[in-house]
């Protein structure tokens, strides 16, 4: 099986998580990744609780989540061997990821310039908190902060005077997607240019672009979006509604469906105040009412099984535990066993996207488990010395 990034060299200089997931996706895609690390480690190293393995040296199931298929390697980036070893990198990689305060690479002697004069072919990645221009370029973005300031959480929460944040690290995810988007469309203008550009995003950036119809609603119509909770702000009913044991959610996300829906539970879909899915969004509440006044006769089982019957898209709302036990999200390959040189055998979040060759999810035949620290100082030094004599 032919991975589709098998030939590309990574060099991560990235660390939390916004860089450390743009550099797996591209590591599980087949690219080869060397993770470059201060003698402490990358700071998820030491988030948690929960920690695994041994007492005297836990391990960071946050540091699991996104440093799967990558090399470690330790570097002091202020001394030469430090800088050597990075130019060496530089010049045999084909991608530079960097998520540094605005200025920093700068100041340890690796500005763009420099970069690619080591490497013309190289993309550079380069993920901010705010962007590096601007009036408040260069600010420090953590993944909350970036999710309240880009307005993600005024419209997440039960209601407007109660913001919440959502329950990952969005910011820092979306800004780690949008970033391996632009490396991949970068290397491939590579082909047709034959050099390398800059890639630019932010945590920012990333909560603003998927803003969607909640940006239009303002850009456009001038209309500020507020948190309503569990309901969908432009179609209804679309949402959380309760049953005799418990809650589920349904979609009607189409006129057709609201009339199949209503149709099938007794209500008279040309009832006043929601005879059109403009009015059952002006009139919620009464949707609400409705809704949860038919579903109250039904166990959630009976009802999900009348609702799939019906052709309603509709959901119980699962725990964590629930979704990895659940047997449709090992039919997609979801769950990827990886040997831990410490834990063993363990059994992580796999990638989202799977090709049509493989099996498994992402693109290549065997994955490699998060490293330890400093794990391929020596490998690593030896293939570089390899290329420097001719032989790789």
């Amino acid at each position: 099986m032919t991975a589709p990034l098998q030939d590309i060299v990574v060099i991560d200089l990235s660390r939390a998580l916004a860089g450390p997931h743009a550099a797996m996706m591209l590591g599980d895609m087949g690219a080869r990744v060397i993770k470059v690390e201060s003698g402490t480690g990358d700071d998820t190293r030491g988030y948690g609780p929960p920690f695994v393995g041994p007492e005297d040296d836990p391990i960071s199931t946050y540091f699991l989540s996104c440093n799967r298929n990558k090399e470690s390697v330790t570097l002091d980036l202020k001394s030469e061997d430090g800088t050597d070893m990075l130019s060496r990198l530089v010049a045999a990689g084909d991608v530079l990821i960097e998520n540094f305060r605005p200025g920093v690479l700068d100041r340890l002697g690796f500005t763009v310039q420099r970069l690619h004069e080591l490497n013309p072919r190289l993309v550079i990645l380069k993920i901010s908190g705010f962007g590096e221009d601007g009036p408040e370029g260069g600010r420090a973005g953590y993944d909350q902060i970036a999710q309240g300031e880009a307005g993600l959480m005024s419209i997440t929460g039960p209601g407007p005077d109660d913001p919440q944040r959502v329950g990952v690290p969005i910011a820092d995810l979306l800004g780690g997607l949008h970033g391996a988007f632009g490396v991949v469309a970068a290397l491939n203008e590579r082909h047709l240019t034959g050099r390398g550009r800059v890639v630019r995003t932010s945590l920012l950036a990333a909560v603003v672009g998927v803003h969607a119809f909640q940006g239009t609603a303002y850009t456009v119509a001038g209309k500020v979006a507020r948190a309503q909770g569990n309901h969908h702000p432009s179609i209804s009913p679309y949402g959380l509604f309760e049953c005799a044991d418990g809650k589920l959610q349904i979609a009607c996300g189409s006129e057709g469906l609201w009339v199949k829906f209503a149709t099938a539970f007794g209500i008279d879909p040309a009832t006043p105040g929601m005879a059109t899915n403009a009015d059952r969004v002006r009139n919620l509440p009464l949707v609400i009412e409705t809704v949860n006044g038919v579903f109250a006769e039904y166990a959630s089982e009976d009802l999900l099984a009348r609702l799939a019957e019906i052709g309603i898209p509709a959901g119980r709302v699962r725990t964590m535990d629930e979704v990895y036990q659940w047997d449709q999200v090992a039919s997609q390959h979801l769950l990827l066993g990886v040997d831990h040189p410490v834990l063993g055998e363990i059994t992580l979040p796999g990638s989202p996207i799977r090709l049509d060759d493989n099996p498994f999810a992402g693109g290549r035949a065997e994955h490699l488990p998060p490293p330890r620290l400093g794990e391929h100082n020596a490998s690593v030094r030896a293939w570089l010395d390899s290329l420097d004599h001719g032989d790789g």
